[in-house]
């Protein structure tokens, strides 16, 4: 494995897999599936639940109760509690396309006409299915429903064209329907008795009776398409919603048996999922866009408005950069969206607002995707100005402006930066300075231009004066340095010129030799890289207009460049699937992976941790961790491949994976791999001058260091009073000590006395689980398991455990060394050494010490052995608190220095 790790895939919302919609108490939740792995949203504000792990293959059906899952994947079913799966259900010989949940079971139909009937009660006692019904030869099933009220029977529709009426019960079919010529789609049971709503493929809704085999009425869809999905209203209103593989939503009304309204641009693509929340007037939508919808029904004219939704891109992302100190990622893609990714929290995600698409597509009746702005092919960013005015601009597909955006609002701003307006071109590159006041474009017509970006106003053309132009063919990058002092520009024949920034005049320019595809430039190191077409990165010293250095390897055509902050990695990736790591110090390559998929773009994190990618046909953001960082190791060699390049799969949606083989149909993340990834520092080796904290909540450490406190607060004031007459119906209880509490004699209020004396009880008491670990970690020097247990202790419990230690007797000094206490209580001291050494969990360390001394600190004090492993104690306590203490002073007085001073 090299120095990136696969971690997790970001921006999937849902796939092209009906959703499941479930009611747990007074919340609703969803189920969705997302390739190999589902994930569940809260429906009040559609925040992301719980992520599942990965499956084996796509999945292909859901169906979820209470706390189960069923995802069927290629021909088995897997069942899951939350996020951890407790069966595998395996008979089907073809592919499960159908999943319903049917009372205490699930019926789960297969492409070949198979229909088992599993019970998911007992399931780790009942891995085999209850029963099995084989459809007809010439009946392909598509959708499977259980009309209400309809005992053990179930309606399933054909790709022929007819419907059938089974009952699982007696496994015969009752009925078939003849249908309409058409195939059929979807189907959905409504409200009153009897009747059902099926959708086909020539676009048509038959609402039919199933008891008489009558037709109620038949609705048209206005759009060529397939009728994908239905649902009923439940509140009240006779509607209902109709969803086609043109990405419309319709609403028909029941009672007066015509169209009452039409969501033209509800989605880009095919409406998979359609649900009407139970008592609401709320319809959700999924779509294979990667989007989920919800719709409300309030307006006086009964059109529904957009309540909320969650989405990602539609199309393959093209540039991704990380923003905001790696914790947010900027992503332009094919379906015309600018995208701000969270890399922390889900739910920060967005997409940046092009102003009011939806409403000019309504007044106009044009769909919101050709309003909004072409694809983005390039775009720069400064963080220096994003409270200030628009920090980012961007070049578009085939557009002869470039446009610019304020971060701090997430809108497109009121600036259009047009170059050369006489003789206009298309935009190509741009670079925003470093001061982020100004922004630079190339054109493909070789003009380079500045811009204000406060004002949106030109401040200076660069012209090579002999030509009238910057270069003779397309600008394909600019840059700026640190300092606003040069320009760097190349253009398409190979030609490299350093402006100086502020007069627009050329200082020097030399020529590649080949077509130039691609440019990157450090403003700390001061070295451009140039990607030619013979698949050479060259590295050139803009000051000393040389070239430094020269990497080859690459066998297909490189996709795109990244440096490290630091300026010391040179990343690169290539459509031959790799992705390659060079020193640019040391000029050789230092690590290599291979993909499946290959990369389009890729982005460090400032802090080198995260490297995101993008990759053929996917609409996903890959994050990988770099291992050098988090395993504490300080020589990046060590897991570096050099040249071998090694072949890894791709990130999954969870950065925790299940079962996984080969013959998958998306590369997905290789457990092999992520052994030793994620693995404490203290295992291994700790980080030089890190501090690791419990992260556990305050208030808990701090009430070990207040217990006494609490204790005579929470002290009753009164003490309990012994009732004068026990009732006579109080049963006979037995208590811990198996002593019984209450006997006749004493419930007719005739106590004799106690028959079992406290001086005479001999307890027998085995090791708590607090001595048993601690006793284990000191064997094998592994302190992590007692850690982890004493953390899940409530304060009163550890300080319970820590006083059963405590010696009541201790006159006699030499009968102490014998005394299991008394090895508690060294075993204890060498505990503290250890962490208090190692700084982890610093914060809760110091109070648990705090309060064993508290305790014990009169024990420790008489003993001359406890008081050598005390001084030690001391010893690394003072020595580790002044270095800490020391960070704190410089952090103490910067803050000092900042507030005193005037601005």
């Amino acid at each position: 494995m090299g120095i990136f790790e696969p971690y997790r895939a970001i921006g999937y919302i849902t796939s092209g897999v009906p959703f499941s919609v479930q009611r747990l108490g007074t919340e609703t939740f969803v189920t969705v599936a997302v390739g190999k792995a589902f994930q569940i949203y809260n429906c009040s504000n559609l925040k992301l639940m719980l992520i599942g792990p990965q499956l084996p293959k796509k999945i292909r059906a859901l169906a979820s109760y209470r706390d189960f899952t069923f995802a069927a994947c290629g021909t088995d079913i897997a069942v899951f509690k939350r996020a951890h799966q407790v069966a595998n259900w395996s008979r089907h010989s073809a592919k499960v396309n159908l999943l319903l949940l049917f009372g205490d079971h699930i019926l789960s139909v297969d492409a070949d006409g198979n229909v088992f009937i599993w019970s998911f009660k007992g399931i780790e006692d009942n891995p085999a299915p209850i029963e099995h019904i084989k459809l007809d030869a010439n009946f392909t099933p598509t959708c499977i429903m259980h009309p209400d009220t309809y005992l053990n029977k179930v309606l399933i529709g054909s790709q022929e064209g007819s419907l059938q009426l089974w009952n699982i019960s007696t496994k015969k079919k009752l009925y078939e329907f003849k249908g309409w010529n058409s195939s059929i789609c979807s189907c959905v049971s409504s409200p009153a008795l009897d009747v059902t709503a099926v959708g086909c493929a020539d676009g048509t809704i038959h609402v039919h009776n199933i008891r008489y085999d009558k037709e109620v009425v038949t609705f048209k869809h206005s759009a060529r398409g397939t009728v994908t999905a239905l649902s009923f209203s439940t509140d009240g209103q006779p509607l209902l919603a109709s969803g086609g593989s043109s990405g419309v939503i319709s609403i028909w009304n029941l009672e007066k048996k015509r169209l009452q309204s039409v969501m033209r641009e509800a989605h880009e693509s095919s409406i998979i999922s359609l649900h009407f929340f139970a008592n609401e007037p709320v319809l959700m939508s999924s779509s294979a866009d990667n989007s989920i919808k919800m719709w409300i029904f309030d307006t006086s004219d009964g059109d529904p408005r957009l309540l909320r939704f969650r989405s990602g891109h539609s199309a393959p992302p093209l540039c991704i950069r990380f923003y905001a100190n790696g914790r947010h990622i900027l992503s332009a893609g094919q379906d015309r969206a600018f995208r701000l990714f969270s890399v922390i929290q889900d739910q920060q995600s967005r997409e940046l607002s092009q102003g009011h698409i939806s409403k000019r597509a309504k007044k106009l009746r044009m769909k919101e995707e050709e309003l909004k702005l072409k694809p983005v092919i390039a775009f720069d960013c400064a963080e220096i100005r994003e409270r200030d005015w628009c920090n980012v601009v961007t070049c578009h597909m085939d557009t002869e402006q470039a446009y610019v955006w304020r971060l701090q609002n997430f809108v497109i701003g009121e600036h259009i930066l047009r170059p050369c307006p006489e003789n206009p071109t298309p935009v190509k590159a741009c670079a925003i300075s470093a001061c982020g006041n100004f922004a630079v474009l190339g054109t493909a017509g070789g003009w380079i231009e500045r811009f204000n970006l406060q004002s949106g106003i030109s401040r200076g053309s660069y012209l090579d004066m002999p030509k009238g132009s910057a270069h003779d063919g397309e600008v394909i990058g600019v840059a700026c340095d640190s300092t606003n002092t040069l320009m760097i520009s190349a253009g398409y024949h190979g030609d490299i010129k350093v402006w100086d920034f502020k007069g627009c005049y050329v200082k020097s320019s030399w020529e590649v030799g080949c077509t130039v595809v691609k440019i990157v430039y450090n403003r700390l190191n001061g070295l451009l890289a140039t990607v030619t077409d013979d698949l050479v990165i060259s590295l050139y010293d803009v000051v000393a207009l040389r070239m430094v250095r020269k990497f080859e390897g690459h066998t297909d055509r490189i996709t795109d460049l990244c440096f490290s902050e630091d300026g010391k990695w040179l990343l690169s990736s290539s459509m031959d699937g790799s992705l390659r790591i060079w020193d640019v110090i040391l000029a050789r390559q230092i690590d290599a992976i291979h993909v499946d998929v290959s990369i389009t773009a890729l982005s460090l994190s400032p802090n080198m941790d995260v490297l995101a990618t993008t990759h053929v046909d996917q609409n996903g953001v890959y994050l990988w961790v770099n291992r050098s960082i988090f395993s504490g190791a300080s020589n990046v060699d060590s897991f570096a491949s050099g040249k071998e390049v090694v072949n890894v799969r791709l990130p999954s949606i969870s950065s925790t994976n299940g079962s996984q083989t080969e013959d998958s149909d998306e590369p997905v993340t290789d457990n092999s791999v992520s052994k030793d990834a994620f693995v404490s520092p203290t295992f291994i080796k700790q980080i030089p001058e890190l501090v690791t904290l419990s992260l556990l909540p305050k208030s808990q450490w701090q009430s070990l260091i207040n217990i006494d406190i609490i204790k005579v607060r929470n002290k009753p004031i009164e003490p309990p009073k012994k009732p004068e007459k026990a009732p006579f119906f109080l049963p006979a209880v037995p208590s811990l000590s198996g002593e019984i509490l209450f006997t006749p004699s004493e419930a007719n209020g005739d106590v004799k006395g106690n028959d079992v004396g406290m001086n005479d009880r001999k307890l027998d008491m085995a090791p708590s689980p607090f001595l048993q670990l601690l006793q284990s970690s000191v064997e094998i020097k592994n302190f992590s398991a007692f850690t982890d247990y004493i953390k899940g202790l409530s304060p009163s419990a550890l300080d319970m455990e820590l006083r059963m230690l405590q010696i009541i007797d201790d006159e006699n000094l030499e009968d102490l060394d014998g005394k299991p206490e008394m090895i508690s209580i060294e075993l204890l001291l060498d505990y503290f050494v250890h962490e208090i050494s190692y700084k982890n969990n610093f914060e809760f360390i110091q109070a648990v010490i705090r309060l064993f001394l508290k305790i014990h600190g009169e024990t420790i004090r008489r003993h001359p052995k406890l008081q050598d492993k005390a001084k030690k104690l001391l010893e690394i306590q003072s020595d580790v608190w002044q270095k800490i203490d020391t960070m704190f002073q410089r952090t103490r007085c910067m803050v000092t220095f900042l507030s005193n001073s005037q601005f």
